[in-house]
């Protein structure tokens, strides 16, 4: 068992939690054999939940954890005095190396909280940002920051982009991946502040392909590979991006089921159908990597499926085969230091 890649999954978080994430881990397992998941929670709860399936018995384990943290607590107390949650119980698995990433659907604030005071950030680092892969015309594209940083700076903006960059290269295979800054137009001299300051040096930073600045409206046609910017910004471009997607997918179900001849067409264009709908469905894409730690801690949506919680387990595989931390290391810690 010494080579798979070790994800220690928080069994008790998420609006479906423990049935969605028992079945998730489940099917990781059948679809990936490079994968072990650890299962960190109310030991009789999950494997009650784990003995519906058949499943290989040394690929997922169980870790007892009494504690549950909600999303109603604070972040930094929870943390601190629940040290038997199944989030902190995980964190410190990663930062002891017991286990290669931690995935939950848990407390948003509690693992970024979490993840800073338990995993620590790779030396060198100034914030940890959350990074979503969001569906485009052309497959897909990183959203940094998304929620992590709300008050960023322009050197942590620089930082961004060169994380995203590096795991968009190698994570997801896009050679010289475009980095664009999300901007209120597309000439240098707009935008607020920040965008001002950062956008120059990442014009003159060598090691990312930065091609300007990025409106809203283009992010959906894949102009960009990396999209930067700070964390409120990320978080709203996300949230609004997740509605529309929804809203277009209802719409479309709805026309086609509302005359008899729209069922005829309906039918005859399903395969296609099913595949242009998969591509807008966030499920699909795994959950949000927070780069820049000392080891991987991937947030998923509080209402994940199974599909997501596989798909999150799936990418951390990606994430340790690359090697993702020791490039961030080589090519952004020591380069910024030369």
């Amino acid at each position: 068992m010494t080579d798979k890649v070790k994800v220690a999954l928080d069994a008790m978080g998420g609006d479906n939690a423990p049935r969605e994430i028992v079945k998730g881990a489940v099917e990781a397992v059948r679809e990936d054999e490079r994968i072990q998941v650890i299962l960190i929670g109310k030991e009789a709860l999950v494997q009650a939940e784990l003995d519906r399936y058949e499943y290989d018995k040394e690929r997922i384990l169980v870790i007892n954890a009494d504690e549950v943290i909600s999303n109603d607590e604070a972040p930094v107390m929870a943390i601190r005095q629940k040290k038997n949650s199944s989030i902190v119980v995980a964190l410190n698995m990663v930062k002891k190396g017991e286990a290669d990433a931690f995935v939950s659907a848990g407390s948003t604030g509690a693992i970024l909280v979490g993840s800073q005071l338990v995993v620590g950030r790779i030396r060198g680092i100034e914030r940890a940002p959350l990074a979503p892969l969001i569906p485009t015309m052309d497959g897909v594209s990183l959203l940094i920051d998304c929620g992590a940083n709300v008050d960023a700076r322009a050197s942590h903006l620089v930082q961004f982009a060169k994380m995203g960059s590096l795991y968009m290269e190698h994570v997801i295979g896009i050679p010289e991946p475009k980095v664009a800054i999300v901007n209120i137009g597309a000439e240098e001299e707009k935008g607020n502040m920040l965008v001002k300051e950062t956008y120059p040096l990442l014009k003159n930073c060598n090691e990312i392909n930065f091609i300007g600045s990025i409106e809203a409206r283009d992010i959906p046609y894949g102009k960009a590979d990396v999209i930067v910017c700070e964390a409120f910004v990320g978080n709203v471009i996300l949230k609004l991006y997740e509605g529309v997607a929804g809203v277009l997918v209802k719409q479309i179900k709805d026309g086609l089921m509302s005359t008899t001849v729209s069922k005829i067409g309906a039918a005859l264009a399903k395969p296609a159908l099913k595949k242009t709908l998969k591509a807008l469905d966030a499920s699909e894409y795994g959950g949000a990597p927070m780069l820049g730690l000392n080891g991987l801690v991937v947030k998923t949506h509080g209402s994940s499926n199974s599909t997501e919680v596989k798909n999150s387990i799936i990418q951390c595989a990606l994430f340790k085969e690359q090697n993702i931390n020791e490039k961030i290391k080589k090519k952004i810690i020591l380069t910024d230091n030369e």
